[in-house]
Protein backbone atom coordinates (compact mmCIF):
# COMPACT_ATOMS: atom_id res chain seq x y z
CA UNK A 1 0.00 0.00 0.00
CA UNK A 2 1.13 3.51 -1.16
CA UNK A 3 -0.09 6.55 1.27
CA UNK A 4 -0.47 9.66 -0.83
CA UNK A 5 0.36 12.50 1.14
CA UNK A 6 -1.57 16.13 0.03
CA UNK A 7 0.53 18.81 0.36
CA UNK A 8 -0.21 21.24 -2.65
CA UNK A 9 -2.44 23.79 -1.27
CA UNK A 10 -1.40 27.11 -1.24
CA UNK A 11 -3.52 28.08 2.24
CA UNK A 12 -5.36 30.86 0.61
CA UNK A 13 -7.81 30.76 3.82
CA UNK A 14 -5.09 30.52 6.64
CA UNK A 15 -3.89 33.68 5.68
CA UNK A 16 -2.30 36.18 6.76
CA UNK A 17 -0.14 33.26 7.16
CA UNK A 18 1.14 30.60 4.72
CA UNK A 19 1.78 27.15 4.30
CA UNK A 20 0.21 25.67 7.14
CA UNK A 21 2.00 21.95 6.56
CA UNK A 22 4.81 23.24 7.16
CA UNK A 23 4.03 26.35 9.84
CA UNK A 24 6.20 24.53 13.23
CA UNK A 25 3.95 23.93 16.24
CA UNK A 26 5.22 21.97 19.23
CA UNK A 27 8.78 21.87 17.94
CA UNK A 28 8.33 20.77 14.50
CA UNK A 29 5.80 21.32 10.92
CA UNK A 30 2.26 20.69 11.44
CA UNK A 31 3.19 18.09 8.26
CA UNK A 32 5.78 16.25 10.37
CA UNK A 33 3.27 15.98 13.08
CA UNK A 34 0.81 14.02 10.55
CA UNK A 35 3.55 12.13 9.29
CA UNK A 36 4.63 10.90 12.75
CA UNK A 37 0.64 9.33 13.04
CA UNK A 38 0.71 7.47 9.49
CA UNK A 39 3.82 5.76 10.76
CA UNK A 40 2.22 4.47 13.89
CA UNK A 41 -0.66 3.50 12.41
CA UNK A 42 1.83 1.42 9.51
CA UNK A 43 1.81 3.63 7.12
CA UNK A 44 5.27 3.94 6.41
CA UNK A 45 5.29 4.00 2.52
CA UNK A 46 4.56 7.43 1.97
CA UNK A 47 4.36 9.76 -1.44
CA UNK A 48 4.83 13.71 -0.66
CA UNK A 49 2.00 15.73 -3.17
CA UNK A 50 3.57 18.91 -3.10
CA UNK A 51 3.36 22.00 -5.38
CA UNK A 52 6.23 24.45 -6.64
CA UNK A 53 5.82 26.75 -3.85
CA UNK A 54 6.60 24.10 -1.03
CA UNK A 55 8.17 21.22 -2.94
CA UNK A 56 11.65 22.68 -1.31
CA UNK A 57 10.96 22.63 1.93
CA UNK A 58 9.35 19.60 1.74
CA UNK A 59 12.26 17.60 0.43
CA UNK A 60 14.70 19.37 2.95
CA UNK A 61 12.63 17.36 5.50
CA UNK A 62 12.00 14.13 4.12
CA UNK A 63 15.07 13.84 1.60
CA UNK A 64 14.80 10.13 0.81
CA UNK A 65 10.84 9.67 0.08
CA UNK A 66 9.04 10.62 -2.94
CA UNK A 67 7.99 13.69 -3.87
CA UNK A 68 5.50 14.25 -6.48
CA UNK A 69 4.82 17.88 -8.30
CA UNK A 70 1.05 18.85 -8.87
CA UNK A 71 1.58 20.94 -11.48
CA UNK A 72 -2.34 22.10 -12.05
CA UNK A 73 -3.35 23.65 -9.09
CA UNK A 74 -6.50 24.34 -10.29
CA UNK A 75 -7.58 20.79 -10.91
CA UNK A 76 -7.92 20.19 -7.04
CA UNK A 77 -7.58 16.35 -5.82
CA UNK A 78 -8.31 14.79 -9.11
CA UNK A 79 -4.81 16.95 -10.60
CA UNK A 80 -2.90 15.28 -7.48
CA UNK A 81 -3.79 12.05 -8.19
CA UNK A 82 -3.05 12.05 -11.65
CA UNK A 83 0.60 13.35 -11.10
CA UNK A 84 0.99 10.51 -9.29
CA UNK A 85 -1.34 7.19 -9.69
CA UNK A 86 0.17 6.41 -13.23
CA UNK A 87 3.33 5.48 -11.96
CA UNK A 88 1.85 3.16 -9.18
CA UNK A 89 0.46 0.31 -11.02
CA UNK A 90 -2.39 -1.26 -9.37
CA UNK A 91 -1.37 -1.17 -5.17
CA UNK A 92 -3.78 0.10 -2.86
CA UNK A 93 -3.60 3.88 -2.13
CA UNK A 94 -4.49 5.84 1.17
CA UNK A 95 -5.51 9.19 0.27
CA UNK A 96 -4.44 11.57 3.28
CA UNK A 97 -4.56 15.25 3.45
CA UNK A 98 -2.44 17.20 5.69
CA UNK A 99 -4.85 19.73 6.57
CA UNK A 100 -6.40 16.93 8.74
CA UNK A 101 -5.44 15.85 12.16
CA UNK A 102 -6.61 12.98 13.56
CA UNK A 103 -5.83 9.45 15.64
CA UNK A 104 -3.07 7.02 14.60
CA UNK A 105 -5.67 4.68 15.16
CA UNK A 106 -8.12 6.60 12.66
CA UNK A 107 -6.09 5.40 9.45
CA UNK A 108 -5.96 1.53 10.82
CA UNK A 109 -9.43 1.48 11.00
CA UNK A 110 -9.61 3.17 7.13
CA UNK A 111 -7.03 0.69 5.94
CA UNK A 112 -8.58 -2.71 8.13
CA UNK A 113 -12.11 -1.81 6.62
CA UNK A 114 -10.94 -1.15 2.76
CA UNK A 115 -8.98 -4.52 2.34
CA UNK A 116 -12.53 -6.49 2.81
CA UNK A 117 -14.17 -4.04 0.01
CA UNK A 118 -13.34 -1.94 -2.39
CA UNK A 119 -12.71 0.66 -0.26
CA UNK A 120 -13.17 2.85 2.82
CA UNK A 121 -13.75 6.56 3.68
CA UNK A 122 -12.89 7.78 7.46
CA UNK A 123 -15.96 9.86 8.38
CA UNK A 124 -16.69 12.04 12.07
CA UNK A 125 -19.78 11.15 13.33
CA UNK A 126 -21.12 14.51 14.78
CA UNK A 127 -23.94 15.40 17.40
CA UNK A 128 -24.62 18.89 15.60
CA UNK A 129 -24.30 20.31 12.12
CA UNK A 130 -21.09 20.98 10.99
CA UNK A 131 -20.31 22.80 7.35
CA UNK A 132 -18.67 19.57 5.32
CA UNK A 133 -19.18 16.55 2.91
CA UNK A 134 -21.67 14.34 4.52
CA UNK A 135 -21.91 10.56 3.34
CA UNK A 136 -25.17 8.81 2.19
CA UNK A 137 -25.47 5.50 3.32
CA UNK A 138 -26.92 2.27 2.81
CA UNK A 139 -26.11 -0.51 5.37
CA UNK A 140 -22.68 -0.90 5.17
CA UNK A 141 -22.53 0.65 1.69
CA UNK A 142 -21.77 4.44 0.63
CA UNK A 143 -23.88 5.54 -1.66
CA UNK A 144 -22.74 9.73 -2.42
CA UNK A 145 -21.33 12.43 -0.58
CA UNK A 146 -23.51 15.82 -0.32
CA UNK A 147 -21.74 18.56 0.71
CA UNK A 148 -22.78 21.48 2.89
CA UNK A 149 -26.80 20.20 2.41
CA UNK A 150 -27.97 22.15 5.19
CA UNK A 151 -28.87 21.70 8.80
CA UNK A 152 -31.59 19.28 9.14
CA UNK A 153 -30.91 18.36 5.45
CA UNK A 154 -28.24 15.96 6.70
CA UNK A 155 -28.48 12.08 5.03
CA UNK A 156 -26.60 10.94 7.98
CA UNK A 157 -24.20 11.69 10.75
CA UNK A 158 -21.29 11.40 9.42
CA UNK A 159 -18.93 13.88 8.09
CA UNK A 160 -16.39 13.11 5.48
CA UNK A 161 -12.84 13.57 6.49
CA UNK A 162 -9.98 13.42 3.56
CA UNK A 163 -8.39 10.22 4.57
CA UNK A 164 -10.05 7.30 1.87
CA UNK A 165 -8.45 4.37 1.09
CA UNK A 166 -8.70 2.72 -2.39
CA UNK A 167 -8.06 -1.03 -3.02
CA UNK A 168 -7.38 -0.55 -6.66
CA UNK A 169 -5.60 2.91 -8.14
CA UNK A 170 -6.32 1.51 -11.57
CA UNK A 171 -9.83 1.96 -10.64
CA UNK A 172 -9.31 5.06 -9.11
CA UNK A 173 -7.54 6.48 -12.16
CA UNK A 174 -9.58 5.07 -14.72
CA UNK A 175 -12.60 7.67 -13.10
CA UNK A 176 -10.64 9.90 -12.85
CA UNK A 177 -9.74 9.67 -16.71
CA UNK A 178 -13.38 10.10 -17.22
CA UNK A 179 -14.24 13.17 -15.57
CA UNK A 180 -13.74 15.99 -18.29
CA UNK A 181 -11.43 17.91 -17.61
CA UNK A 182 -10.60 21.49 -15.98
CA UNK A 183 -13.41 20.41 -12.98
CA UNK A 184 -12.66 21.47 -9.75
CA UNK A 185 -14.42 18.72 -8.37
CA UNK A 186 -13.15 15.74 -10.62
CA UNK A 187 -12.21 13.65 -7.63
CA UNK A 188 -15.78 13.88 -6.08
CA UNK A 189 -17.15 12.96 -9.60
CA UNK A 190 -14.75 10.32 -9.48
CA UNK A 191 -16.33 9.02 -6.31
CA UNK A 192 -19.42 9.25 -7.45
CA UNK A 193 -18.62 6.56 -9.81
CA UNK A 194 -16.67 4.34 -7.66
CA UNK A 195 -19.50 4.31 -5.04
CA UNK A 196 -21.75 2.85 -7.91
CA UNK A 197 -19.19 0.10 -9.09
CA UNK A 198 -17.65 -0.67 -6.02
CA UNK A 199 -18.61 -1.28 -2.37
CA UNK A 200 -17.27 1.32 -0.71
CA UNK A 201 -17.55 1.37 3.31
CA UNK A 202 -17.89 4.33 5.45
CA UNK A 203 -15.82 4.42 8.85
CA UNK A 204 -17.67 6.05 11.60
CA UNK A 205 -15.15 7.97 13.44
CA UNK A 206 -15.64 9.28 17.24
CA UNK A 207 -12.28 10.16 17.90
CA UNK A 208 -9.66 13.04 17.45
CA UNK A 209 -10.40 15.59 14.59
CA UNK A 210 -8.68 18.65 13.83
CA UNK A 211 -9.39 20.20 10.96
CA UNK A 212 -6.68 22.84 9.81
CA UNK A 213 -8.00 26.11 7.31
CA UNK A 214 -8.29 28.82 9.07
CA UNK A 215 -5.70 30.06 11.47
CA UNK A 216 -7.45 30.31 14.50
CA UNK A 217 -7.79 26.26 14.23
CA UNK A 218 -3.65 25.95 15.35
CA UNK A 219 -5.21 26.91 18.47
CA UNK A 220 -7.17 24.19 19.00
CA UNK A 221 -5.05 21.85 18.13
CA UNK A 222 -2.20 23.55 20.01
CA UNK A 223 -2.79 21.24 22.98
CA UNK A 224 -3.68 18.22 21.51
CA UNK A 225 0.34 18.47 20.40
CA UNK A 226 1.34 19.80 23.34
CA UNK A 227 -0.05 16.36 25.41
CA UNK A 228 2.91 14.73 23.31
CA UNK A 229 5.21 15.95 25.64
CA UNK A 230 5.83 14.25 28.71
CA UNK A 231 7.76 14.98 31.70
CA UNK A 232 10.93 17.75 32.26
CA UNK A 233 13.08 17.33 28.88
CA UNK A 234 15.65 20.06 29.11
CA UNK A 235 18.96 20.30 26.91
CA UNK A 236 22.19 19.92 29.02
CA UNK A 237 22.99 23.18 27.23
CA UNK A 238 20.27 25.19 28.30
CA UNK A 239 20.74 27.93 30.43
CA UNK A 240 18.21 28.02 33.23
CA UNK A 241 18.77 30.76 36.25
CA UNK A 242 18.19 29.23 39.64
CA UNK A 243 15.19 31.19 40.68
CA UNK A 244 13.67 30.16 37.28
CA UNK A 245 9.93 28.23 38.25
CA UNK A 246 9.39 24.88 36.05
CA UNK A 247 5.63 23.29 36.28
CA UNK A 248 4.26 21.22 34.31
CA UNK A 249 5.79 19.16 31.12
CA UNK A 250 7.96 20.95 29.46
CA UNK A 251 10.28 20.79 26.96
CA UNK A 252 13.15 23.08 26.50
CA UNK A 253 15.59 23.14 23.41
CA UNK A 254 19.55 23.80 22.89
CA UNK A 255 20.82 26.79 23.82
CA UNK A 256 18.03 28.14 25.71
CA UNK A 257 18.14 30.83 27.97
CA UNK A 258 16.30 31.36 30.74
CA UNK A 259 16.59 34.36 33.16
CA UNK A 260 15.75 34.83 36.82
CA UNK A 261 12.27 35.04 37.85
CA UNK A 262 10.79 33.70 34.95
CA UNK A 263 8.24 31.17 35.01
CA UNK A 264 7.53 28.56 32.63
CA UNK A 265 4.03 26.72 32.97
CA UNK A 266 3.73 23.37 30.79
CA UNK A 267 2.12 21.90 28.74
CA UNK A 268 4.74 24.00 27.13
CA UNK A 269 7.55 23.90 24.12
CA UNK A 270 10.46 26.09 23.41
CA UNK A 271 12.75 26.27 21.05
CA UNK A 272 16.34 25.94 20.33
CA UNK A 273 18.35 29.54 20.78
CA UNK A 274 15.75 31.47 22.45
CA UNK A 275 15.72 33.86 25.42
CA UNK A 276 13.14 34.11 28.07
CA UNK A 277 13.51 37.11 30.26
CA UNK A 278 13.50 38.49 33.36
CA UNK A 279 10.09 38.06 34.99
CA UNK A 280 8.49 36.64 31.96
CA UNK A 281 5.29 33.93 31.97
CA UNK A 282 4.98 31.41 29.53
CA UNK A 283 2.16 29.01 29.70
CA UNK A 284 0.23 26.01 27.32
CA UNK A 285 2.37 27.74 24.54
CA UNK A 286 4.82 26.53 21.92
CA UNK A 287 7.71 29.28 21.29
CA UNK A 288 9.56 28.37 18.20
CA UNK A 289 13.43 29.20 17.53
CA UNK A 290 15.55 31.89 18.04
CA UNK A 291 12.80 33.68 19.86
CA UNK A 292 13.16 36.46 22.79
CA UNK A 293 10.65 36.90 25.08
CA UNK A 294 11.52 39.75 26.64
CA UNK A 295 11.26 41.17 30.01
CA UNK A 296 7.83 41.07 31.68
CA UNK A 297 6.23 39.58 28.63
CA UNK A 298 3.18 36.51 29.00
CA UNK A 299 2.52 34.36 26.35
CA UNK A 300 -0.41 32.29 27.04
CA UNK A 301 -1.60 29.34 24.93
CA UNK A 302 -0.31 30.60 21.90
CA UNK A 303 1.87 29.59 18.74
CA UNK A 304 5.63 31.58 17.68
CA UNK A 305 7.24 30.96 14.74
CA UNK A 306 10.83 31.13 14.85
CA UNK A 307 12.35 35.30 15.25
CA UNK A 308 9.56 36.41 17.29
CA UNK A 309 10.82 39.70 19.54
CA UNK A 310 8.41 40.95 22.71
CA UNK A 311 9.40 42.70 25.56
CA UNK A 312 6.77 43.78 28.19
CA UNK A 313 4.10 42.54 25.58
CA UNK A 314 0.50 40.22 26.18
CA UNK A 315 0.13 37.62 23.67
CA UNK A 316 -3.14 35.25 24.22
CA UNK A 317 -4.47 32.89 22.48
CA UNK A 318 -2.69 33.95 19.15
CA UNK A 319 -0.16 32.58 16.25
CA UNK A 320 2.32 35.10 15.32
CA UNK A 321 4.50 34.48 12.03
CA UNK A 322 8.12 34.40 11.40
CA UNK A 323 10.66 37.33 12.15
CA UNK A 324 7.77 39.62 14.08
CA UNK A 325 8.50 42.09 16.83
CA UNK A 326 6.30 43.81 19.44
CA UNK A 327 7.41 46.71 21.26
CA UNK A 328 6.81 47.62 24.90
CA UNK A 329 2.86 47.67 26.29
CA UNK A 330 1.67 46.07 23.22
CA UNK A 331 -0.98 44.09 23.89
CA UNK A 332 -3.21 41.15 22.11
CA UNK A 333 -6.77 41.54 23.24
CA UNK A 334 -8.04 37.66 23.30
CA UNK A 335 -11.50 38.07 24.83
CA UNK A 336 -14.85 39.84 24.25
CA UNK A 337 -16.65 42.19 26.35
CA UNK A 338 -19.34 40.29 26.99
CA UNK A 339 -17.56 36.64 26.30
CA UNK A 340 -19.14 35.97 23.23
CA UNK A 341 -17.84 33.79 20.24
CA UNK A 342 -14.99 35.25 18.26
CA UNK A 343 -15.31 36.27 14.92
CA UNK A 344 -13.06 36.70 12.01
CA UNK A 345 -13.38 37.42 8.30
CA UNK A 346 -12.13 36.29 5.13
CA UNK A 347 -12.91 37.64 1.42
CA UNK A 348 -15.35 39.84 3.01
CA UNK A 349 -17.02 37.13 4.51
CA UNK A 350 -17.80 36.84 8.53
CA UNK A 351 -16.68 33.32 9.54
CA UNK A 352 -17.24 32.36 13.12
CA UNK A 353 -14.02 30.88 15.04
CA UNK A 354 -15.87 28.73 17.69
CA UNK A 355 -14.31 30.22 20.01
CA UNK A 356 -14.35 32.65 22.92
CA UNK A 357 -10.42 33.27 23.41
CA UNK A 358 -8.93 34.22 19.93
CA UNK A 359 -6.62 36.86 20.38
CA UNK A 360 -4.45 37.65 16.80
CA UNK A 361 -2.77 35.95 13.55
CA UNK A 362 -0.04 38.13 12.40
CA UNK A 363 1.71 37.15 9.12
CA UNK A 364 6.04 37.09 8.74
CA UNK A 365 8.13 39.90 8.61
CA UNK A 366 5.67 42.36 10.96
CA UNK A 367 6.63 45.16 13.28
CA UNK A 368 4.23 46.52 15.60
CA UNK A 369 5.25 49.82 17.79
CA UNK A 370 5.13 49.97 21.40
CA UNK A 371 1.68 50.74 23.38
CA UNK A 372 -0.24 48.75 20.66
CA UNK A 373 -3.27 47.29 21.77
CA UNK A 374 -5.39 44.74 18.50
CA UNK A 375 -8.82 43.88 19.30
CA UNK A 376 -10.04 39.78 20.03
CA UNK A 377 -9.89 38.35 15.98
CA UNK A 378 -7.98 40.97 14.17
CA UNK A 379 -5.13 39.57 12.06
CA UNK A 380 -2.48 41.34 10.70
CA UNK A 381 -0.85 40.75 6.92
CA UNK A 382 2.75 39.90 6.29
CA UNK A 383 5.26 42.75 6.10
CA UNK A 384 2.97 45.80 7.78
CA UNK A 385 4.15 47.66 10.49
CA UNK A 386 1.76 49.32 13.22
CA UNK A 387 3.22 52.83 14.34
CA UNK A 388 2.97 53.68 18.62
CA UNK A 389 0.00 53.94 19.73
CA UNK A 390 -2.29 52.00 17.34
CA UNK A 391 -5.89 50.49 18.41
CA UNK A 392 -5.95 47.65 15.75
CA UNK A 393 -9.64 47.62 15.26
CA UNK A 394 -10.09 45.65 11.96
CA UNK A 395 -7.48 43.07 9.81
CA UNK A 396 -4.89 44.79 7.73
CA UNK A 397 -3.88 43.72 4.24
CA UNK A 398 -0.28 42.22 3.76
CA UNK A 399 2.21 45.69 3.30
CA UNK A 400 0.28 47.88 5.40
CA UNK A 401 1.29 51.10 7.54
CA UNK A 402 -0.98 52.24 10.50
CA UNK A 403 -1.24 54.80 12.27
CA UNK A 404 -3.29 56.97 14.23
CA UNK A 405 -4.64 60.65 13.30
CA UNK A 406 -7.63 61.68 15.12
CA UNK A 407 -8.91 59.08 17.11
CA UNK A 408 -9.14 56.42 14.33
CA UNK A 409 -6.74 53.90 12.58
CA UNK A 410 -5.29 55.68 9.01
CA UNK A 411 -4.02 52.89 6.69
CA UNK A 412 -1.41 52.89 3.83
CA UNK A 413 0.50 51.12 2.06
CA UNK A 414 3.88 50.20 3.87
CA UNK A 415 7.23 52.00 2.31
CA UNK A 416 9.55 49.55 3.87
CA UNK A 417 10.18 46.03 5.43
CA UNK A 418 11.36 44.06 8.63
CA UNK A 419 15.30 43.47 8.98
CA UNK A 420 16.56 39.86 8.36
CA UNK A 421 16.85 38.10 11.51
CA UNK A 422 20.10 37.68 10.86
CA UNK A 423 20.46 41.94 11.32
CA UNK A 424 19.29 41.45 14.76
CA UNK A 425 21.76 38.60 16.02
CA UNK A 426 23.61 42.13 17.73
CA UNK A 427 20.81 42.70 19.58
CA UNK A 428 20.58 39.33 20.82
CA UNK A 429 24.10 39.72 21.95
CA UNK A 430 23.79 42.45 24.57
CA UNK A 431 21.03 40.68 26.40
Amino acid sequence: MKTLLLVAGQSKRFWPLTEKPLFPIAGKPLLSHIVDRLKDAGCDDIIFIGSKHNLQEVRALYPDSTIVEQEDMNGGMRAAMLSSLPALGDTPVLIVSANDVVESDAYKEVVNAGKKFGGAILAQKVSRYFPGGYLSVEGDRITGIIEKPGEGNEPSALVTIVCHYHRSSVSLLESLQDVKHGTDDGYEQALAKLFAEHHYAPVAYEGMWQPVKYPWHLLSLLPILLEGIRGQNIHTSADIHESVVINGDVTIGENVRIMPNAVIVGPCFIGKNTIVGNNALVRGSSVGEHCVVGYNTEIKSSILHSHVWTHSTYIGDSVIGENVSFGAGCVTGNLRLDEGEIHSHHDEEKIATGLTKFGTAIGRDCRIGIHVGINPGIKIGASSFVSSGVMVDRDLESGSFAKMKGGEMVVTKNSTSAPHPANREKYRKTL
